[in-house]
């Protein structure tokens, strides 16, 4: 049907049943579509809101569900894992010196560096350093030799019963063209009623 848009000359708004059917179904179809467009953005946009809301907690939830279902299905698993770690860090504590031992460790380190055919230049205690969970004791050591007997003293440090490592080495040739090593050996104490850090995910703990 063509609308003749002459019809809409002179309507009075005052007297809607004088107005021609055309009219009549031009503004019905107009006030149609507001009516529809008011509920769309007054009522239904809130419910889309709403909806799209809810369809992304329920993504969250799949993946929270998943998560904990996985951790439930590798629980004994974490169980056994935690207990041979446990023991492990016993083991560990174990070789790590006690307050009495420590002054024991320069009488250690002397004979390692004697056996091995060094002479010693110096052997000192540094100021200890205080870490979140232990305590770390520097040794500085400075001995002469040969390229063998420094490699022996380095063995015969690694199998001491308790653990010391070596750091910041240098070596140079000294007057009498020996080799001449300077080297920081720590030794470490576990302090009483700290707290280890927690476990990080997804991360496998090396051994000694």
């Amino acid at each position: 049907m063509k609308l003749d848009l002459s019809q809409f000359n002179d309507i009075d708004f005052e007297n809607i049943g004088s107005w021609p059917n055309q009219v009549k179904v031009f503004f019905a179809v107009l006030l149609a579509l507001c009516v529809f467009a008011a509920g769309y953005f007054v009522v239904l946009s809130d419910a889309i809101d709403v909806f799209n809301n809810e369809q992304n907690k329920e993504l969250q939830l799949r993946d929270d569900f998943k998560n904990k279902y996985q951790l439930a299905a590798n629980l004994k698993l974490y169980r056994e894992q935690l207990a041979i770690m446990e023991g492990q860090f016993a083991e560990l504590l174990k070789m790590l010196p006690s307050e009495n031992e420590m002054p024991g460790l320069l009488d250690d380190l002397t004979f390692v560096a004697t056996d091995a055919g060094l002479r010693i230049k110096s052997l000192n205690w540094e100021p200890e350093i205080q870490r979140d969970f232990y305590i770390e004791f520097p040794i500085k050591m400075s001995v002469t030799g040969d390229y063998h007997q420094l490699g022996n003293m380095v063995s015969g440090v690694a199998k001491l019963p308790r653990i010391v490592s070596l750091h910041d080495f240098t070596i140079k040739r000294d007057e009498a063209g020996n080799l001449a090593m300077d080297i920081l050996a720590k030794t470490y104490r576990f302090k009483e009623g700290a707290e280890l850090p927690p476990e990080k995910p997804n991360k496998k703990k090396g051994g000694k």
